[in-house]
């Protein structure tokens, strides 16, 4: 079996450039698969994928030009089935060989080439073949449209070929953009499949311009890399092209000086791979005059309309000059410079023209205009949902501050949402808030309000920033906070992976800044709390909320490291101050790593079944009373709860909770001896109750912390 490297490249039409480095990875991955599913390839296989602006490809190494054949044992029926009482073929059993290719000529013989082994309870007949391993050029071709068919292609194309049979006519194509070449190399050797209706080759097309040749001719699969960047102008690889542009990003950076350096993006770093074969960094600037704008509407505008990288100098300020990259090397790069200068230009003096604009209005004056924005259908205005904020974030910051606390959070709550209604929000939605900020210090607001305003939407995504005051804060609380409140109260929930809301982020949002910002504030009556500001517009769903928050809750603690056990155990008491979970957290770790602990869990577990069976028939009081405590047992346990409870209770108020569990340790002994000696359900009542009582004692003071039922195995 001979084996060499093996290189496809599909040409085609631009492709999406925020798709594209997905497109290069699935194609190359599923043709590799594909491969080694057929046994054309194996583990060993090394698969380089490769994506450009009008290419995908992948060069895979030790492919087979052939798989080896397979043998396969096949049931076939019933021995009762196939075969009669004297032990000859039945005429079903017959038609099933045929059927599989088997000689049948001498019947006899063809019974006797079978296998017979027991299936279950009946004995079967069982057929041995062997089936030849698929060729190169069928294996490939299967491979190929394989991986055609499962690229995650964000929208497809309909484009029509000439037919290629006798009768005149065109053939539909559905593909992410027009293919016009297919290279087939198995070392030097052309593989003849098809797909998309074109016939593979050893040639391809080069960079538009800056090709030396056309076509560019492929000697083999390995020097399909090298060729192209000779020949074709082109880096081929994804990964090599964005290495490339970061070098000269940075080299760029460096011939400016001054500590400039390119923003960070790497989501349009990414798009603009995509975008050029031939990266080619080039420095730009623009009129000094545009800086007096809000820096993050320059970025924005630079970025998202014209895919430039801005400069920033070594305080992290905007400089009036960016970097282009550009898709040729021309040796006078003036004109290409220029051009970009020009384009540039328009795009500043827009944002120049909206700042200015949006500044000859307050933000107060603008408030009367959120009455007209709808919200939602269900839930009204913006309008509308600004009191509602307005009327969550008093009561949040009345339980955290003082009276200035309290007019802060409501100025920043009134006015949270007016940049909406602005030119430059209208013109870039993503500045929301950041605008809200810096018109709030031009209507001389102060510094307070001004950063509540933007910061009120933080934290946006993972990893995000909290808002930087206790105003924002509250104003961040209360805006999350009527947004899941609101939702939830009308039954628009996620599902799935369908969040149109962003009501999971909203919910990370509130437990971040809970856990971080070291909150007073009780979970549940925060939700429940908010729920009065709708009205009647929503029903109270309160309870299914606050379950959709643990849920987020548990989900960020296990990305912490906290083990499932440990985080069930604390959550299973819906601790109201989610600020002091991990302490509980902390302590329960360092609880399940006492010799005490798997008992302690254990008997914990039998408790807490114990009394859900009792409190069936009505609640147990934790009450005890020492006369009729009759066995050295349970008195024993008695005596120890009375002993170490008000210990371990002290060190919990204290917030010592690793301490008052290690505290509860020393019980297992007695817990030990009352189980292995007492009878819980005795006869007479009262002595009954009694002990259902002592354990109710127990169960009270060992889950305080967390729920170490939870932690039995």
């Amino acid at each position: 079996m001979n084996t060499q490297n093996l290189l496809v490249e599909l040409f085609v039409e631009e492709l999406p450039p925020k798709a594209l480095q997905k497109l290069g990875d699935a194609f190359a991955s599923v043709l590799a698969d594909q491969l080694k599913a057929q046994g054309l390839a194996s583990a060993a296989s090394v698969v380089t994928p490769f994506a450009s602006p009008r290419r995908l490809a992948a060069h895979v190494t030790g492919v087979a030009d052939k798989a080896a054949d397979k043998a396969v044992q096949q049931k076939l029926m019933p021995v009762t089935v196939g075969l009669d009482a004297s032990g000859n073929a039945t005429p079903a059993l017959l038609k099933k060989l045929q059927a599989l290719g088997a000689d049948v000529s001498d019947p006899a013989a063809a019974v006797a080439a079978l296998k017979r082994a027991q299936d279950g309870k009946a004995e079967a007949l069982f057929y041995d073949s062997v089936v030849p391993g698929a060729s190169l050029q069928d294996g490939l071709q299967k491979a190929l449209q394989e991986s055609i068919a499962k690229l995650p292609i964000p929208k497809v194309m309909s484009y029509q070929l000439e037919s290629d049979c006798e009768l005149p006519g065109w053939t539909s194509v559905n593909f992410v953009r027009p293919a016009h070449g297919l290279v087939a190399l198995y070392g030097s050797t052309v593989v003849p499949v098809k797909a998309l209706g074109l016939a593979a080759g050893n040639r391809t097309t080069g960079h538009r311009f800056e090709a030396t040749v056309s076509p560019v001719v492929l000697a083999d699969a390995d020097s399909y890399a090298a060729t192209l960047k000779k020949d074709g102008a082109v880096i081929a690889s994804f990964a090599e092209r964005k290495a490339e542009i970061a070098r000269q990003l940075a080299a760029a950076a460096a011939k400016v000086g001054n500590g400039a350096r390119p923003i960070e993006d790497e989501a349009l770093l990414d798009e603009v791979t995509a975008l050029v074969e031939r990266p080619n960094v080039l420095i730009c600037q623009f009129e000094e005059q545009f800086l007096d704008v809000p820096q993050e509407c320059l970025i924005l505008t630079m970025k998202a309309n014209q895919k430039y990288f801005p400069l920033l100098d070594a305080a992290g300020k905007l400089t009036n000059k960016f970097l282009v990259v550009s898709n040729i090397q021309p040796e006078d790069a003036s004109f290409v410079i220029g051009g970009n200068e020009r384009v540039v230009r328009p795009r500043l003096a827009d944002a120049k023209f909206f700042f200015d604009q949006d500044r000859k209005k307050t933000l107060a004056s603008r408030v009367e205009g959120l009455s007209k924005v709808v919200y939602h259908n269900k839930l009204g205005t913006q309008g509308e949902r600004v009191e509602r904020v307005r009327a969550i974030a008093k009561a949040i910051a009345q339980q955290l501050g003082d009276a200035q606390l309290v007019q802060d959070a409501d100025q920043a709550a009134l006015l949270a949402k007016t940049d909406l209604v602005t030119d430059m929000v209208g013109e870039f939605p993503e500045l929301q808030g950041i605008m809200g900020g810096y018109y709030a210090l031009n209507d001389g607001l102060g510094e307070t309000v001004a950063q509540a305003i933007e910061d009120h939407y933080k934290p946006r995504f993972a990893g995000d920033a909290l808002p930087r005051n206790t105003a924002g804060v509250v104003v961040a609380l209360a805006d999350k906070l009527e947004t899941l409140v609101g939702m939830f109260g009308i039954g628009n929930l996620p599902t799935g992976d369908r969040d149109p809301f962003a009501l999971r982020r909203h919910a990370l949002g509130v437990i971040r800044m809970l856990v971080e910002k070291d909150l007073p504030l009780e979970l549940n009556a925060l939700l429940a709390g908010a729920v009065p500001a709708f009205g009647d517009k929503i029903t109270d769903a309160t309870a299914q909320l606050s379950d959709f928050i643990y849920d987020r809750l548990a989900g960020s603690l296990r990305e912490q490291g906290y083990s499932t056990q440990e985080v069930d155990a604390v959550l299973a008491l819906r601790p109201q101050r989610l600020a002091l979970v991990e302490k509980q957290l902390a302590a329960v770790r360092a609880f399940a790593a006492l010799p005490e602990a798997p008992a302690l869990a254990a008997a914990n577990k039998r408790v807490g079944n114990i009394l859900k069976k009792a409190e069936v028939e009505g609640p147990v009081d934790a009450h005890v009373n020492p006369e009729l405590l009759q066995e050295k047992a349970e008195q024993d346990l008695y005596a120890a709860l009375q002993r170490f409870v008000p210990e371990a209770n002290a060190q919990f108020d204290a917030g010592d909770y690793t301490a008052s569990l290690q505290t509860l340790a020393v019980l297992r002994a007695p817990v030990d001896a009352f189980f292995d000696d007492v009878m819980v359900n005795a006869e007479q009542l009262d002595v009954r109750m009694n002990r259902l009582g002592l354990l109710k004692m127990l169960h009270n003071a060992m889950n305080r912390v967390a729920d170490l039922s939870r932690l039995a195995v």
